[in-house]
């Protein structure tokens, strides 16, 4: 008789874990150990980002204490087949992504396998044993890795961005498990200009390429995927600023420094109510606003993939970004505007692989510190003997939207400067000039400017003309 067997997939960004692990490491690994405990799956999956934290040559030396710590508690007793992918190599710049890929197997599964991506074949019967690969692990065959071309990168930098994916046999079922870190947001002002925003077309030129790379892989075939990591999703900031602020005036706040620069909007008695500056993000009901239904409207960075990713609906709140206070364990930081960044999507396929009604999807440690990313999970029950199902070759809409992020005209003029700088090894930027105006806070001498945005005069900041304003530089890659 087929057995269906229990999966739990979590996904955690430990980047602030191990840059503070006498604050947080215990805290982290009991809530995460008690959901492992709660659900008792036959098979586990943890996808790490950022392993080893922000600041990696100093912090990895903790990634072994956090490997022997879960590997040695007594929830895990029972899961005598481990397999742990660890990049630890900081030093290899066009190879380092930090991530982190931990299988943990129960006693109990019958048969499980894993995949040679060398050989393109399976490994002989996996034995009950632990298998911990760190450091340098280029030549371990049995995970595929790889960072996105470096033209992808912004500033043509190398970041810790791309995926890791082990292919496993579980009770005669194959599946593919991939952990992927996408990039970030770098400026909050440069989010809110448009949807979709450059950052947001950036991740999804990545995360296109991934998943085309999967299924056209003729050597190792392509299977039905679980993709869960820190995709780094963000909302529609766009339309959340013009949510926000139905009814309020824009004051600009301009300083020598762009980076500097922010926008605030006030009522109509002069209160600010939300606060945009270039890494800050502060509304005046900050911890209750972003929990409230109204924002699930704008998730919205997967709706060109619908026909190529599935994802379980969604009842929790923004993962990104807590406060890394153990005081303050369920407010966000008012750094960005908080968004489900930490996801488990799924191809189409599985929904045939697994037991319909039986899934749980939800937040690890929301009543404690976890560090800025909530760890999120993905309960299912896994059918037994489907074997390798067949999947697309490269499914059409995958096509429509890998050709739009090739001629998209805003997104190549950025790259361009890019790959220059990276054919020559120089920083190429592109540049334009803004003419600056001194701007004052007080609310009682209020002017429009031509574009209705709000400038106040004051004292000791008098209106420039034209000729005497200032001209800064602005240079983004």
């Amino acid at each position: 008789m087929d057995v269906h067997t229990k999966v739990l997939l979590v996904t955690a960004n430990v980047g602030s874990l191990f840059e503070d692990p006498e604050g947080l490491l215990q805290t982290w690994l009991h809530e995460f150990l008690s959901k492992v405990s709660y659900i008792q799956p036959k098979f586990l999956a943890l996808h790490l980002q950022e392993v080893g934290g922000k600041t990696y040559e100093k912090s990895m030396e903790h990634v072994q204490e956090f490997i022997r710590c879960l590997c040695d508690d007594s929830v895990m007793a029972a899961y005598l087949s481990v397999h742990a992918y660890l990049d630890e190599d900081f030093k290899s710049a066009e190879h380092f992504t930090a991530l982190g890929n931990l299988y943990f197997a129960h006693i109990d599964i019958v048969s499980l396998k894993i995949w040679n991506f060398l050989t393109h074949n399976w490994e002989e019967q996996i034995q009950k044993d632990k298998h911990i690969y760190c450091g340098n692990i280029e030549t371990i065959a049995t995970k595929e890795k790889s960072k996105f071309p470096q033209n992808y990168f912004p500033e043509c930098k190398w970041s810790r961005k791309g995926f890791m994916r082990t292919r496993w046999e579980i009770n005669g079922t194959v599946i593919d498990l991939v952990n992927i870190h996408l990039f970030h947001d770098a400026s909050n002002l440069v989010a809110c200009e448009s949807f979709p925003s450059v950052y947001c077309k950036t991740r999804r030129r990545a995360l296109v390429h991934t998943i085309e790379r999967f299924h056209s892989d003729e050597k190792n075939g392509s299977v039905p995927y679980f993709l869960f990591g820190d995709f780094n999703f963000r909302c529609d900031t766009d339309g959340v600023v013009k949510e926000l602020t139905k009814n309020l005036n824009r004051y600009r706040a301009e300083d020598t420094r762009i980076e500097n620069n922010k926008v605030h909007y006030r009522n109509s008695i002069g209160d600010t109510v939300l606060t945009i500056g270039k890494k800050e993000f502060s509304h005046v009901d900050h911890q209750l606003k972003f929990k409230e239904d109204w924002l699930k409207k704008y998730d919205r960075e997967l709706e060109p993939l619908k026909d190529t990713l599935d994802e379980y609906p969604i009842n929790f709140f923004p993962t990104y970004p807590f406060e890394e206070d153990p005081h303050m364990p369920m407010d966000y930081m008012s750094t960005r505007c908080p968004a489900w960044c930490d996801r488990i999507l799924m191809s189409p396929q599985i929904k045939e692989m697994v037991v319909i009604d039986e899934w749980k999807y939800g937040m690890i440690g929301e009543s404690a510190c976890m560090g800025d990313h909530k760890p999120i999970y993905l309960s299912v029950r896994l059918k037994a003997n489907k074997g390798s199902a067949h999947i697309p070759y490269v499914p059409e809409s995958l096509k429509v939207l890998g050709h739009e992020a090739l001629n998209d005209d805003s997104l190549w003029m950025e790259q361009s400067n890019i790959d220059t700088c990276c054919s020559s090894n120089s920083l190429v930027a592109n540049t334009h000039y803004i003419r600056m105006k001194p701007v004052s806070t007080s609310p009682s001498k209020d002017m429009k400017d031509k574009n209705g945005i709000l400038s106040c005069n004051n004292e000791d900041c008098k209106s420039l003309d034209n000729d005497n304003a200032l001209l800064l530089k602005e240079t983004t890659v």
